[in-house]
């Protein structure tokens, strides 16, 4: 698996599909667009190039540092770009977001049946 870092254009980012989490405009998202705004974005997001197109991709990590930096009036982002299936990335998509405080358990579980179903398209066994 190859991955490069570069910055990439947020108009060249799409939330992952069904991705299982919301990404609220709140006190929340203001407080993260005004840190983007003074020291930039941090930690870079974490994308893979989308199917069928040459120069877009996917997010896999970094919903929410995307929204706040078009907020900010940011229009890059530091991007790691991975090379991942879409089950491969659904499941790293999931492990990465599961730390965070504020989960519904309605996304938690949703987030849980998007890994087992990705898992087993990739032929784990229980």
């Amino acid at each position: 698996m190859k991955n490069t870092k570069n910055n990439i254009s947020i108009e060249k980012l799409h939330a992952f599909e069904n991705h299982p989490y919301k990404v609220q405009d709140n006190e929340e998202m203001d407080a993260l667009a005004e840190s983007i705004k003074a020291h930039g974005v941090v930690s870079p997001i974490i994308v893979r190039p989308l199917e069928n197109t040459t120069d877009e991709y996917e997010i896999i990590s970094g919903h929410r540092r995307v929204m706040a930096s078009r907020k900010a009036g940011i229009t890059e982002v530091p991007a790691l770009i991975v090379s991942l299936d879409r089950d491969a990335a659904a499941i790293v998509l999931v492990d990465s977001n599961l730390h965070r405080e504020h989960i519904l358990p309605s996304e938690k579980a949703f987030a849980y049946k998007m890994k087992l179903e990705a898992m087993k398209h990739q032929g784990y066994k229980r």
